[in-house]
């Protein structure tokens, strides 16, 4: 193994597959294929395998922070993490953390991954695999809606709360409320209370009673509503109080941060109902409406997509996790938000399909792989089911001014965007992007893009992301050297 001056390193020894993500179905496709005689690239721009599920603290401060109980499936991510390690002693597995893939492409022979090797920075050096399968597992990230105030210091999405959690041990704000919509409300609430945050309020926008509709998903995932009353009994304990149908509708900021929240009881179509309005002080706000699959990577090679039934498109994918893109598989988020179980399942059903098409000898037994394609049927009703149940309140623009900032990077408020629709010159997020920039900022629309897709498209029409070639922020040194070498894991 050797690296030239500007280019990235290199291996003589051939690869099979290289998979992008390293979370719960990343990593479970890794290790399926390797199990069964794959050698496979796992790249990551993570410092660690495990994702934002499995998300853990640097090495050097494992067992210092205060993290005890922030993680489900423990023993699964152990299992996985030792195949890997095993597999990357024999050679089999090449492990590339932080490193941030930035675009693919398709070849006559496969597909080339392009990325920026990150373990030293500030520098970058590209990095070029190639290999004739290719499978996706970027995840999702959260969904946001606007409201009056959401741009203060203090308001964080509830990922984000999560993720300062499990990274740092960081509890953020001593009176914290949250709101949005979906049960990643519960475990976000419980382990601020159980960390000593007070939780004045969960604010959640659908009804429970959302659920009596869809029994059968219920009771085939006992493990589900068993995780939610664990929630809620550490909730109880802590005296956190439970709020439906009612979402925060604005936040007042003190001295440069949020200070106040208000909140409203919704009616049935998602508007603030008159009279029930209060206000509650709090020096945090953690918001989420469910999550957005990361399809960066997976719209320029030409996948085609299929509504997720949430209000967010998801790329097509066929029993055995293919796309409609021969070469090409994707699992977990990516193809609809469900949760890590299912992410697991998805990952080993698309790793099985992998060692199909490429004729290798290790193919699991088939009792084996129909449990796991019978365990991606039933998680994935009960993320339908969790769909209809947390919808996005239909007239949650009501709860917007005219001067609340949307795309907070450009400064692009929803008068803007409102204009922009009334004057029947933007039908979609991508005329708004180019008559207001919303959308062009540091986040390219991310976080904006669901939110400005509600304010002008047909209520029944899923977001579709805007296709980006470059799909993260790369230096122009990494981009140019990345085109001048031929260097590459191969």
């Amino acid at each position: 193994m050797a690296s030239g001056p500007h280019g990235p390193v290199t291996t003589s020894e051939p690869r099979d597959l290289v998979v992008v993500g390293a979370g719960p179905a990343g990593m479970a496709a890794a290790a399926t294929a390797l199990d069964g005689g794959l050698r496979v690239v796992l790249v990551d721009s993570g410092a660690a395998p495990g994702g934002q599920f499995w998300r853990h603290p640097p090495l050097h401060a494992q067992g210092t922070l205060p993290t005890a109980g922030l993680h489900h499936g423990l023993r699964t991510y152990r299992a996985l993490r030792a195949t890997l390690s095993a597999h990357r002693r024999t050679g089999r597995l090449t492990l590339l953390l932080n490193h941030h893939v930035w675009t693919t492409a398709r070849e006559d022979d496969g597909f080339t991954v392009h990325a920026v090797d990150r373990t030293r920075a500030p520098e970058e050096r590209p990095v070029v695999l190639r290999a004739p399968a290719l499978l996706v597992a970027t995840g999702a990230y959260d969904r946001q809606l606007p409201f009056p105030g959401w741009d203060l210091p203090g308001v964080l999405t509830a990922g984000g709360l999560q993720s300062l959690l499990k990274g740092g041990g960081v509890v953020t704000g001593r009176r914290v409320v949250l709101g949005g919509t979906g049960p990643f409300l519960l475990p976000v609430a419980a382990a601020l209370a159980a960390r000593g945050a007070e939780v004045v309020a969960v604010c959640e926008a659908a009804a429970p009673s959302a659920w009596l509709r869809h029994p059968v998903p219920l009771l085939r995932n006992p493990a589900k509503w068993a995780e939610a009353a664990r929630y809620g009994g550490t909730l109880a304990r802590h005296r956190v109080p439970v709020r439906t149908r009612t979402a925060i509708v604005g936040a007042e900021g003190e001295q440069g941060r949020v200070a106040v929240v208000r909140t409203a009881s919704l009616d049935v179509d998602g508007s603030p109902l008159p009279g029930t309005e209060r206000r509650i002080e709090a020096d945090t706000v953690g918001v989420g409406w469910g999550f957005v699959p990361q399809l960066d990577l997976l719209l320029p090679l030409g996948c085609d997509l299929a509504d997720a039934g949430d209000g967010t498109m998801a790329t097509a994918v066929d029993d055995g996790q293919r796309t409609t893109v021969p070469g090409l598989y994707t699992a977990g988020e990516t193809c609809g938000v469900g949760g890590a179980a299912l992410a697991v399942s998805e990952g080993r059903v698309a790793a099985v399909s992998v060692l199909t098409d490429l004729s290798a000898p290790g193919l699991p037994n088939a009792r084996r792989l129909a449990a796991e394609r019978a365990a991606v049927a039933r998680h994935r009703a009960f993320a339908r089911a969790m769909a209809q149940a947390h919808p996005l309140p239909p007239a949650w623009p009501a709860w917007l001014t005219d001067d609340t900032p949307v795309c907070r990077c450009e400064e692009v408020t929803a008068g803007a965007v409102r204009s922009a629709h009334a004057d029947d010159a933007a039908s979609d997020h991508r005329q708004v992007k180019q008559l207001t920039r919303a959308g062009m900022g540091w986040c390219q629309g991310r976080m904006c893009g669901p939110a400005v897709h509600c304010l002008v498209s047909a209520r029944d029409q899923p977001y579709v992301p805007a296709e980006r070639l470059i799909a993260t922020p790369v230096t122009l040194g990494a981009l140019a050297d990345s085109g001048e070498t031929t260097s590459d894991h191969t």
